[in-house]
């Protein structure tokens, strides 16, 4: 498959033309960045989105490997000297690795088999005889010229069992059957679950007695019964109707009349209980497990760009409390900046419960720092440090005050880090916890992308998920986020610029050294001087760094200095200067321009002179601010308190596939199931809520004992029209 035919296939699979792939992928090959390419190449691609040009990355990467294998089986059947040209058409037009690995299986080397020990001891023309199908003659009579009491033949029937091993393995080996079992069995087959021998109570009592087309089992239940199986709670099975496998095995491999039928049928029933279909239950098994992986990648992906986008909260004095019973919670309060001002802990919770001084304590920092919010993370003891807090919250009469609970995934992760410790070194792990979790409101962008992205805890079942494919997925989520809203250059900390397109995390180490020992950037041109930074990455970086107050007014815009002569043509044309960028005539000149118009005048791209014009409208635009902000609390509820057809306020916490948790104020999540999300149909809880979404919920059932929660969306406020 040449590049041509490869580009043809991408562009059906994206509903593209491959002209725009042929441009995309010559862009990535020469080292541009996704969101270098999606925001400054738009001619181009043809103004691809990020997701179109990851796309066509990932498809790329994907049919070049599928042609160095097709390329590397070639040379290993060729150096057997048995490749035909019919076969090697076969292999190359293979679209899936399966196909070319099933026309490969005869010429593979195999480790030792029934099939050859047979072969070894001589008994292959035997197979070649039952296999031309005589109309007369005696088997067992042919089967007596191959006896050697050496090789451990001593009988008619040790022969016949040989040449039958033989023929089961090459009927085990035709890729035309195998594939034809493969497609049948995931068509037909059905996915059976049992419980194990000692039947344990657990969270799988679903699967002891289970039951499901292969074909229509959602994916999180995939996932669920691996992790059962793999806990040796179930197991699993996959049942089909043999019978008629066999009956369309024998229809290809048998022929009759004929003295050898009988014997090539025993073959084909062996060949396919004994080698396929033990083969195609692990393909077929495998690849629901490929697709529910794929399907929980997409999932936490999701969830993690709409934890990554909440809108940052500018402006507030926090105090953020990081909760426990025994050890105290820790207590951190930043300034609006982010600064930390002073650390300590109380004990408001059992088995201390020093309530007093805990109330006394918050009233002083109240005053101290005026501050404003109370940032709770939402780990152990979090809804008893909440009932603290809106206790403390009532009886304050200073100003108002408001608190939040926030996701707290990932901060002990951070909190004991080499990072966290180089930026807190005065302070131990509870304490940068406590820090952390104040400023995920502040700016909860900065915060979170200093921890893995797996530790944030918005997937489903992502401990079960490959871990090379998970990271690279949600590392190309934070960059994504982090280039969308591009970063401060003079405030940004190496963890936040290390996701900056085409920097590294050495190149943004030196950033940061470069800018304490140099002082402020008061231009873009003085990224240059930075160790280790070249040319390559100063173009793919310098448009997602903004510099506020500096020497030139367009570089505080997320227009790429290379577009910088074409914006001055631009703010000329509408009689304006650089100085006025983001005033109001500025903005009123721009509005009245016409973009296509522009682009014909200035001899440009249309995309670039639109972005130029949106950037000069809005240079200091954080798109998060967009968004709906978190919902800030003064008062709380506990699970007593909630009564069926409640109405509630509340924040969606996760997202699955089969609906989503929502914090509505109590000690656990409430669940909205995917039937209970919306009037009409909907195909995914994705399709109506994201992570971070306020949404109002009415009150189903309350399950106390088992801490449960059943709410519902259909008929509550805006999001029961949806």
């Amino acid at each position: 498959m040449d590049d041509r035919q490869l580009f043809e296939i991408i562009a059906g699979e994206a509903g593209i033309t491959p002209l725009q792939v042929e441009k995309t992928a010559g862009l990535l090959d020469n080292g541009n960045t996704v969101p270098f390419i999606a925001r400054y190449r738009k001619e181009f691609t043809g103004e691809l989105d990020e997701v179109g040009i990851r796309l066509i990355e990932e498809r790329l990467k994907f049919y070049r490997s599928l042609n160095s294998r097709k390329e590397e089986v070639i040379r290993l059947i060729g150096d057997q000297g048995k490749l035909t040209g019919e076969l090697q058409e076969k292999i190359m037009n293979a679209t899936r690795l399966t196909e070319v690995e099933d026309l490969y299986r005869p010429y593979r080397q195999k480790r030792k088999t029934r099939a050859s020990v047979a072969r070894e001891k001589g008994l292959e023309p035997l197979a070649r005889y039952l296999l031309s199908f005589p109309r007369l003659g005696d088997p067992r009579e042919e089967a007596g010229k191959y006896l050697n009491p050496e090789k451990a033949v001593s009988t008619p029937e040790e022969a016949l069992q040989g040449a039958m091993d033989i023929v089961a393995e090459e009927i085990s080996d035709d890729p035309d059957i195998r594939g034809w079992v493969r497609e049948y069995t995931f068509k037909n087959g059905l996915l059976i679950t049992t419980a194990s021998a000692e039947g344990k109570p657990s969270v799988y009592e679903m699967y002891y007695d289970y039951r499901e087309p292969v074909r229509q089992v959602a994916p999180h239940r995939i996932l669920a019964i691996n992790r059962g199986e793999r806990e040796d709670f179930l197991k699993v099975a996959i049942g089909v109707d043999d019978e008629r496998i066999v009956d369309h095995i024998a229809r290809r491999w048998v022929k009759t009349p004929s003295v050898t039928s009988e014997i090539v049928l025993s073959a084909v029933r062996d060949s396919y209980r004994r080698l396929i279909a033990p083969a195609v239950e692990r393909d077929v098994r495998g690849g629901l497990t490929e697709k529910a992986e794929e399907q929980a990648i997409l999932i936490f992906s999701k969830n993690l760009r709409q934890l990554l986008m909440q809108p940052p909260v500018k402006g507030k004095v926090v105090l953020g409390v990081d909760p426990a019973y025994r050890t105290g919670c820790k207590w951190a309060v930043v300034d609006d900046t982010g600064r930390l001002l002073e650390v300590g802990v109380v004990y408001p919770n059992p088995p201390r419960q020093r309530l007093e001084e805990a109330m006394s304590k918050f009233r002083l920092l109240a005053d101290k720092y005026g501050i404003e919010v109370i940032v709770i993370g939402n780990g152990t003891a979090s809804r008893e440090t909440e009932q603290f807090a809106a206790s403390f919250i009532n009886g304050y009469s200073q100003r108002e005050i408001k608190y939040v609970i926030v996701s707290e995934a990932g901060a002990s992760v951070y909190s004991a880090s080499e990072l966290a410790a180089r930026e807190f070194p005065g302070l131990d792990v509870s304490g940068r916890s406590a820090v952390s979790i104040a400023r995920r409101l502040q700016d909860p962008l900065a915060e979170l992308v200093k921890i893995d992205p797996r530790a944030v805890g918005v997937g489903q079942y992502q401990h079960d998920l490959g871990e090379k494919r998970l990271e690279e997925s949600l590392t190309s989520v934070v960059e994504s986020v982090v280039n969308h809203v591009g970063c401060d250059l003079n405030t940004a900390s190496a963890p936040l610029l290390s996701y900056i397109s085409g920097i590294n995390k050495t190149v943004a180490d030196n950033i940061v050294k470069f800018r304490e020992e140099s002082g402020r950037f008061v231009d873009r041109v003085k990224l240059k001087k930075v160790p280790r930074l070249g040319p390559k990455t100063y173009e793919q970086s310098v448009g997602f760094l903004r510099i506020t107050g500096g020497k030139n007014p367009l570089d505080s815009t997320p227009i790429h200095p290379e577009s910088y002569d074409l914006a001055e043509r631009l703010i000329k044309l509408v009689n304006c200067s650089p100085v006025q960028i983001g005033a109001a005539e500025m903005r009123a000149a721009l509005e009245s321009l016409d973009p296509a118009e522009a682009a014909c005048r200035l001899e440009a791209g249309v995309p670039t002179v639109r972005d130029i014009i949106e950037s000069l409208m809005r240079p200091g635009r954080d798109p998060r601010e967009d968004l709906p902000g978190p919902l800030l609390r003064n008062d709380v509820l506990s699970m007593e308190d909630l009564r069926p057809d409640m109405d509630l306020k509340g924040t969606v916490r996760n997202v699955v596939d089969f609906g989503a948790f929502v914090d509505i104020g109590v000690k656990v999540d409430g669940l909205v199931h995917l039937s209970q999300l919306s009037n009409r149909f909907v195909k995914h809880p994705l399709d109506v809520v994201s992570v971070g979404d306020v949404v109002e919920v009415r009150v189903l059932d309350v399950d106390v004992r088992r801490q449960r929660v059943s709410l519902t969306m259909k008929g509550v406020g805006e999001q029961g029209a949806k």
